[in-house]
């Protein structure tokens, strides 16, 4: 069995060897570590992608426990395996309906074999959609929007989530997020084609480079770097010269962007493709 570990807390000396040694007198076969220092958030961060037997998963989760009440250490056993057949799906938006409803909607059909027990937001306006998938609706913004990162971490625990989907999810999450969910585990949709068209306006940068094809890409968040090779599924589309560019943005909203994390989502779930050193790489099927 493939297991991911995260461990993150307040930097100090020695962190990550009570993790290691256990790992390895466990005989596990270590395919990955990751380690940093956020020197300027005094922050330690370790990722650590291990093989052991099925049977000991259980074990591990609680000697990382005890490791991680003596270190201080928020720390997290996370398999793909454990409900491969199955994953728990976190959809995070905040505005937009067409991005989330269609992933809702291809888990109903059963184009993505998955359950959405819940959708996080930092606004109320989509509290609806959630009601009429039969999901949990949780708000973690302020009055102005600003999200309660710890919050979200809280919940994506509690609800048991495999993967969290940020479906047009209008915030930016924090290393400290990005680093307890590692590994592969937090899918985002960018509304534009990248490494070309990265930024909040990517259509507007496109459409005055003057460009007839538009598109958006799926992609898996990791701390510290921008995307690039943690691309998942990208989609295009192209218009006529003269087309406006409110009617871009309108193709790209409600057709475009929810086909290409629809399907992202999918390879994911499906077991397809998943991260490894910050590469997206296929599976041996």
């Amino acid at each position: 069995m493939e297991v991911v570990i995260t461990a993150l807390g307040p930097d100090n000396v020695g962190l990550a060897d009570p993790i290691i040694h256990h790992v390895t007198g466990r005989g596990a076969r270590i395919a990955e570590i990751q380690m940093y220092d956020h020197d300027e958030e005094h922050l330690f961060a370790m990722l650590c992608r291990i093989d052991i037997p099925e049977a000991e998963f259980d074990g591990l989760s609680d000697a990382m426990r005890q490791i991680g009440e003596v270190t201080g250490l928020a720390i997290r056993v996370w398999s793909s395996e454990r409900r491969a057949s199955r994953p728990r799906l976190a959809v995070c938006c905040t505005y937009l309906e067409h991005t989330p409803r269609a992933i809702l909607q291809a888990v109903k059909e059963g184009t993505i074999k998955a359950d959405v027990p819940v959708l996080i937001s930092n606004r109320k306006k989509l509290a609806p959609l959630a009601e009429e998938f039969g999901a949990a609706f949780e708000m973690i913004g302020d009055e102005n929007g600003v999200s309660d990162d710890a919050q979200m971490a809280t919940l994506l625990d509690r609800y048991e989530i495999d993967y969290v989907i940020l479906a047009r999810y209008m915030r930016i999450l924090p290393p400290a997020t990005c680093w307890q969910f590692a590994g592969g585990r937090i899918i985002n949709l960018h509304h534009g084609l990248l490494p070309g068209f990265p930024g909040f306006r990517p259509y507007h940068d496109a459409y005055a480079a003057r460009m007839l094809t538009f598109g958006a890409t799926c992609h898996f968040i990791i701390p510290e770097l921008d995307a690039g090779n943690q691309t998942i599924n990208q989609r295009t589309f192209s218009v006529a010269p003269g087309t406006k560019l409110n009617e871009v943005i309108d193709i790209g909203q409600t057709e475009n962007e929810p086909a290409c994390l629809t399907e992202g989502v999918r390879r994911v779930v499906d077991r397809e493709v998943y991260l490894h050193f910050h590469r997206v790489v296929a599976r041996n099927r």
